[in-house]
């Protein structure tokens, strides 16, 4: 742990401390004298604190944050590879919003009629929501509970018992278990030789189900990027075979909205699907939904029922949203991330060429390979390590858990511990320094370990 990571952590958590007693007193801020002592001694330790964090002076040290909830370190101390976690780095403005705006129900405070939350100004949530529509280039989209939230709604709004919905065989498991929740059921289109989804199995697959069910599939539901081998699959090819059927096709960006260029209108979807704490710099849980103007009275249908003893009614409330969806701290910290994620996709270019560099460095180790495809659309990246680090494995004495132990004395985490044949990565928002020494430190445990480095 670097002291500077931790005495960081130790001054915004004195400064919540200082926070938490103005909130004790009147507006007027006039403190007691318990209060004025307690303000003095706090004060002072963050003066202290900064002067530690200044000369990189260890003191007292803190762990945990509350009773057994540790301080999380992770993107500062190390060089962190989960894939499912490279999008969701908070920017900085997010993690102001945290701060600003953490309390439960704090974006309601001028919530007004229609008492909506698309509808409020202040923040300002409508005009972010407009702009999150035109970003994606579609006519309507809600902030929902993850992408999983969206493939629910889409899922109770399209399916009635009895449908079939098509997904890949490299489909996400949430997409599958909304369309049971629906009381569909689910298909899998194949993957091709090159585990790609192709248009051509796409349609196979509609012909298969209405020979062997009679009707067409109600929804065609395909990832741009999947969560198995970070491949491209052909969401553009297939959107146009489905549209052919007249079947609506949702595109699933859970691994692309927020980090590379997403066309909707260009693509051809009916209904974009992202999540913000996947690739939209956005804390858990957050999502979005965005669709045409054509779904859109569907997908965001309001309540019409009245009550039959009370009389009372729901106003323009959304059924299939329950009403508001993500609300307070998660909602902000994506709209002030938004001008960041609305320029690093600009960038993507750039993160293709890291990932390059890093896959043509990794493949200097004898007997790495790669399992994605290549070259690579995307910096989510599945490599094989079975002829080099796994065989290491074989004869060490923690086995599998040494390349996590090696990795992690050189500060790089997000390998799943003991894994040593295939491992899942993405170098998603590193620097080139970064990029460059991720690559000297797996070359450097290769050679370490006896692994011829080209």
């Amino acid at each position: 742990m670097d002291v500077r990571s931790q005495k960081t952590y130790e001054a915004l958590f004195a400064l919540e401390d200082l926070r938490e007693i103005l909130r004790e007193t009147s507006p007027t801020h006039e403190l007691n004298n318990e209060q004025s002592k307690r303000f003095h001694d706090i004060l002072q330790r963050v003066k202290k604190t900064l002067e530690e964090i200044e000369y990189n002076k260890s003191g007292s040290e803190i762990k945990y944050l509350a009773d057994r909830i540790e301080l999380r370190l992770r993107e500062e101390d190390h060089i962190n590879l989960n894939p499912i976690q490279a999008g969701g780095r908070l920017t900085p403005e997010a993690r102001k919003a945290l701060i600003a705006y953490g309390d439960g129900y704090s974006v309601c405070d001028h919530c007004l009629k229609p008492f909506r939350l698309d509808y409020i100004k202040r923040p300002p949530v409508q005009e972010f929501y407009s702009e999150l529509a035109d970003f994606l280039n579609m006519d309507a989209v809600r902030v929902v509970k993850g992408a999983r939230s969206g493939f629910q709604i889409v899922a109770n709004a399209l399916l009635d018992k009895g449908d079939t919905a098509l997904i890949a065989e490299v489909g996400h498991y949430s997409l599958a278990l909304a369309i049971e929740s629906a009381g569909a059921e689910w298909k899998e289109i194949s993957l091709d030789e090159n585990n790609i989804i192709t248009a051509e199995n796409t349609q196979k697959k509609i012909e298969e189900v209405k020979r062997d069910t009679g009707k067409l599939p109600k929804l065609i539901a395909i990832p741009h990027i999947d969560y198995t081998y970070g491949n491209e699959h052909k969401v553009k090819e297939i959107a146009d075979v489905a549209h052919e059927y007249d079947i609506p096709f949702l595109y699933n960006g859970a691994y692309t909205v927020g980090v590379m260029p997403v066309d909707g209108k260009e693509i051809g979807a009916d209904f974009i699907i992202g999540s913000g704490h996947k690739s939209m710099a956005s804390p858990a849980p957050t999502g979005v939904l965005a669709t045409t103007r054509e779904y859109a009275e569907k997908i965001f249908k309001t309540t019409s029922n009245r009550g039959d003893i009370s009389g009372r009614s729901f106003g323009i409330k959304e059924v299939y949203l329950l009403g508001c969806t993500v609300m307070g701290a998660p909602l902000i910290a994506m709209m002030a991330s938004f001008p960041r994620v609305k320029e690093r996709v600009k960038h993507w270019d750039q993160e293709l060429k890291k990932i390059e560099y890093f896959i043509k460095e990794f493949l200097n180790i004898e007997g790495n390979s790669i399992i994605s495809e290549l070259p690579r659309r995307h910096t989510f990246t599945k490599v094989d390590c079975t002829n080099s680090f796994d065989k290491v494995a074989q004869t060490h004495k923690k086995k599998g858990f040494f390349l996590y132990d090696e990795l992690d004395k050189r500060k790089i985490t997000g390998i799943f511990p003991g894994a040593t044949k295939q491992l899942k990565l993405s170098t998603y928002g590193l620097t080139w320094e970064q990029i460059k020494y991720l690559t000297e430190a797996f070359k450097d445990i290769a050679e370490k370990h006896g692994i011829t480095v080209k």
